[in-house]
């Protein structure tokens, strides 16, 4: 239950249940830190799930998130969009602040983690074996779900799991 210095509660089993339907999403909002200027900023960014169920992405060498994440790897995602109708704010949403961790070309784990990510993004395939691309897991440290009105709730990693 909230209380009055916090009105954020801990998760509960339909909190865990939410965040992990959020966590189905196909795309995401990434913030970072600017490697250069250290201003903070924002991608939308293909968004997935390793095996394990650790958040992923793929990025380009090429995306400015790419280097910000390198030169510090403390990010936040947004998951969640608005519905149709209503207040845009009453619908869920899910920030997972994270840790991003490149998967090097040649970790074991690499062709299994490529293989999921194509199961669930075949038009990677295009691109996916490129040079400046990078599979990154984006370890999550905490989250915040907001399941609408009055209904905010904060949960561990192995909550989302």
């Amino acid at each position: 239950m909230p209380s009055p210095s916090d009105p954020v509660a801990p998760a509960d089993d339909a909190a865990r249940a939410l965040a992990r339907d959020l966590m189905a999403a196909p795309h995401a909002a990434l913030s970072y830190l600017d490697a250069e200027t250290r201003a903070p900023g924002i991608s939308r960014i293909a968004f997935g799930r390793a095996p394990d169920g650790t958040p992923m992405t793929l990025i380009s060498a090429l995306a400015p998130h790419f280097a910000a994440l390198r030169a510090n790897p403390a990010c936040a995602l947004l998951l969640g969009e608005p519905g149709q109708k209503g207040d845009p704010l009453t619908h869920p949403r899910l920030m997972l602040q994270a840790q991003a961790a490149f998967v090097a070309p040649d970790d074991p784990a690499r062709q299994d983690l490529r293989d999921h990510w194509l199961t669930h993004h075949p038009k990677a395939k295009l691109y996916i074996d490129f040079a400046d691309f990078a599979l990154v897991r984006l370890v999550p440290q905490a989250a915040l779900l907001n399941g609408g009105f009055g209904r905010a709730f904060r949960l561990l990693p192995a909550d989302l799991m």
